[in-house]
C-alpha cells in the first residue's frame, strides 16, 4: 500500500484498514511461532503499512487542529 494510495481515504476508512492490518499482524506472528507462515516477509510489510496508515492518520489530526486556529 503506497501513502498515496492512503492520503485519499478518510480517517474511517483508514481506522478500518488499521484495525484490519492490526489482526493480520496478530495472525502472522502466531503462525510464525507455530512454524506455519509461508512468507515471513509479510510481517514486515505489514508493519509498514500500519506505520504508513497511523503517520497520515496524524497528519490529518495535526492539519485538522491547525485549521480550527
Amino acid at each position: 500500500m503506497k501513502a498515496s494510495e492512503i492520503r485519499e481515504s478518510t480517517a474511517a476508512e483508514l481506522n478500518k484498514k488499521l484495525e484490519e492490518l492490526r489482526s493480520e499482524l496478530f495472525n502472522l506472528r502466531f503462525q510464525h511461532a507455530i512454524n506455519q507462515l509461508e512468507n515471513p516477509m509479510r510481517i514486515k510489510a505489514v508493519k509498514k503499512d500500519i506505520a504508513r496508515i497511523k503517520t497520515i492518520l496524524r497528519e490529518m489530526e495535526l492539519s485538522g487542529d491547525s485549521q480550527e486556529s
